[in-house]
């Protein structure tokens, strides 16, 4: 049989641990810039409103989002640099948004949390599913309208957005935007799969092993085959978003995990048991 030498497995270990966590910084990495990369759209003359935006939250069950939103007043239309604006001013929303806002004339601006109803998609599709959104803002400073430059960035790390399409004018800014389920979200869901059905074909081999060497009650392995199918509910809950039951996750891995444990189970039951009751008894 080939030895390997000490030395050249611990090189290996240490370049594998290497490469996993390289890996990991990666993914990381490719997030982070997801994350900071911003999209803008409108005009950017030296008189304008900006709406400087925020995805804060996702909830995929809800089909709504949650948009951080800040005003700032550019020009002649602000004070003090912007924390509020030099007439009455009036923020106007695309329908996908609730209702308009309005600031008093120099009032400071606070910033608004405004939800967003999202279309398309289904969370039952998770972690493969996505949702659009149309999100358009203009203003109207003293009652006439002003220039807008709406800007966009992302931090729900559950999520990351694409801009399909951008809707500019002198007046107005927005996007048409498309989010999905961030590359970390779906490296662990893939994960999760694979280890469910790992642990379901462990399981089998144990059962085929029991019943072909016709082992009887081993009582630890029934142990381990039982604490699995439990241990796969608490596992399946941990999946990011927490997405219900129903979706692809469960239909592809879990509910198939689940139902192969559970038959190997009986089955290694009720052959150790026939397998007891068919020896000579002792003494």
């Amino acid at each position: 049989m080939l030895k390997i030498n000490p030395v050249v497995k611990a090189v290996a270990t240490v370049l594998a641990v290497a490469i996993a966590a390289g890996l990991g910084l990666w993914l990381h990495a490719a997030d982070r810039t997801a994350g900071d990369t911003g999209h803008w759209a409108g005009s950017r003359t030296p008189d304008r409103i900006e709406v400087n935006a925020s995805v804060l939250k996702v909830d995929a069950a809800a089909r709504e989002a949650v948009l951080r939103v800040l005003v700032v007043p550019v020009g002649r239309f602000g004070e003090d640099d912007g924390v509020a604006p030099a007439g009455e001013l009036r923020l106007l929303n695309s329908s996908s948004l609730r209702g308009d806002h309005v600031f008093p004339a120099h009032q400071r601006i606070s910033s608004l949390d405004l939800p967003i109803a999202l279309t398309g998609g289904a969370v039952t599709d998770y972690p493969f599913d996505g949702y659009e959104a149309r999100i358009e803002f203009a203003a109207l400073h003293n009652g006439e309208a002003a220039p807008v430059l709406f800007t966009l960035d992302k931090v729900d790390s559950l999520f990351s957005f694409s801009v399909k399409d951008y809707r500019a004018s002198d007046a107005q800014g927005g996007l048409d935007v498309r989010f999905a389920r961030s590359t970390s979200v779906l490296v662990f869901a893939v994960f999760m799969m694979i280890t469910m059905w790992g642990l379901a074909i462990a399981v089998f081999f144990g059962t085929r092993h029991l019943i072909t060497r016709r082992r009887g009650l081993v009582w630890p392995s029934f142990g381990f085959m039982a604490a699995t199918l439990f241990a796969l509910a608490g596992f399946r809950n941990l999946a990011p978003g927490s997405p219900p039951i129903g979706s692809l996750l469960d239909y592809t891995a879990f509910l198939w995990a689940e139902v192969v444990i559970a038959l190997c189970v009986v089955v290694a039951v009720v052959t150790g048991a026939i397998t007891e009751n068919g020896k000579p008894d002792a003494g």
